[in-house]
C-alpha cells in the first residue's frame, strides 16, 4: 500500500484506492462496455453487475465478508474469505482484487500484482480494479504508468467514485514532491466528491509547506469537522499552531498526540 509524511499518505490513500471502491463495489464479474476517449472500452464497475448464478452469489458473500474483515486489519480472514470465494467460482475477478489489495496492505508486493492482474484479466477495464491497480503502481515507483491507468479510470463513463481516482493521482504526485499537480488533482477530486478526507487533509498538508497558514488552517478545520482526529492530522495542527504562535492550539494538539496516539511516528517527530 516510508518516509513519515508517507505513512500517512499511504494509510489513507489505501482506504481511498481500496476499502472505499471495495465495499462498494467488489461484488459480481465485469459487464458490458462502451467507447471511451480512449479509443478502446470502458468496462461497467462489477457493482453494477448481479450474481449470474448461485456460485457467484456465494463468492460475492465471501468477498464481502473479507473486505469486512481486511477494513478492521483482520488481513487472515480476509484472505481465506477470497480463498474460499475463487472455491465456489475460481473465475470470480473481484475475489482476486481482494487478494491484490490485502497483500499489498501486507507489503507482499509480487503477490499483489500477480492477483491484480488476474482480477483484470478476467475483468478487463473494470475501473474498480484498475483504480486499486493504478494506486499500486504508484506505490512501488511506477508513477507514470500509475497516472496512465488512473486517468483511464477517471474517464470512464460508468465509474461514479472518480474522486478516490483523482485522490491518487494527486498521492502519485506527491510521492514524485510536485505539490502542484498534487493540489490540482486534490482540488479535482473536492469537485466530485466535496468530503473526501484524503484531499482535503493533503490540501491542508500542501498549504502548510507553502507557509500559507490561513489556508491550511481552513483546510484543517474542514477535515476535523467531518473527521476524528488522527496522529497526522494532530501533527498538522500542532505544525500550523507553532507556525502562527497559537498556544492554546499547540497545547491542545501536543496533549492530543500525547494521551491518545504516543505510539505514533508522529507523536516521536514531536518529541524530536
Amino acid at each position: 500500500m516510508n518516509q513519515p509524511q508517507f505513512r500517512h499518505i499511504s494509510l489513507r490513500a489505501l482506504c481511498a484506492a481500496a476499502l472505499s471502491a471495495a465495499v462498494l463495489a467488489a461484488c459480481a464479474s465485469a459487464g458490458g462496455v462502451a467507447g471511451d476517449s480512449f479509443g478502446g472500452s470502458a468496462a461497467r464497475p462489477v457493482a453494477d453487475q448481479e450474481p449470474k448464478n448461485q456460485a457467484q452469489a456465494r463468492a460475492k458473500n465471501n468477498v464481502e465478508l473479507g473486505i469486512a474483515y481486511m477494513g478492521v486489519g483482520n488481513f487472515g480472514v480476509a484472505l481465506d474469505e477470497a480463498r474460499s470465494a475463487l472455491k465456489h467460482d475460481s473465475s470470480y475477478a473481484p475475489a482476486y482484487h481482494l487478494l491484490g489489495l490485502v497483500y499489498m496492505y501486507i507489503d507482499d508486493m509480487n503477490a499483489s500484482r500477480e492477483n491484480f492482474q488476474r482480477a483484470l484479466s478476467l475483468a478487463p477495464r473494470d475501473p474498480d480494479i484498475e483504480n486499486s491497480y493504478g494506486w499500486f503502481q504508484c506505490v512501488n515507483g511506477n508513477i507514470n504508468a500509475g497516472l496512465e491507468i488512473l486517468r483511464r479510470v477517471v474517464k470512464n463513463p460508468y465509474y461514479r467514485f472518480a474522486g478516490r481516482s483523482y485522490t491518487n493521482m494527486g498521492l502519485c504526485y506527491l510521492r514524485e514532491k510536485n505539490d502542484q499537480q498534487a493540489e490540482l488533482m486534490f482540488t479535482q477530486a473536492l469537485q466530485v466528491d466535496p468530503k473526501n478526507p484524503q484531499a482535503i487533509f493533503q490540501l491542508a498538508d500542501i498549504a502548510y509547506r507553502r507557509g500559507d497558514m490561513a489556508q491550511a488552517q481552513k483546510r484543517l478545520d474542514q477535515f476535523h469537522s467531518s473527521n476524528e482526529p488522527d496522529p497526522a492530522s494532530a501533527l498538522l495542527g500542532l505544525r500550523i499552531a507553532r507556525t502562527t504562535g497559537d498556544h492554546d492550539a499547540q497545547e491542545h494538539y501536543g496533549e492530543l498526540l500525547r494521551e491518545r496516539f504516543r505510539l505514533s511516528d508522529e507523536y516521536r517527530e514531536m518529541m524530536k
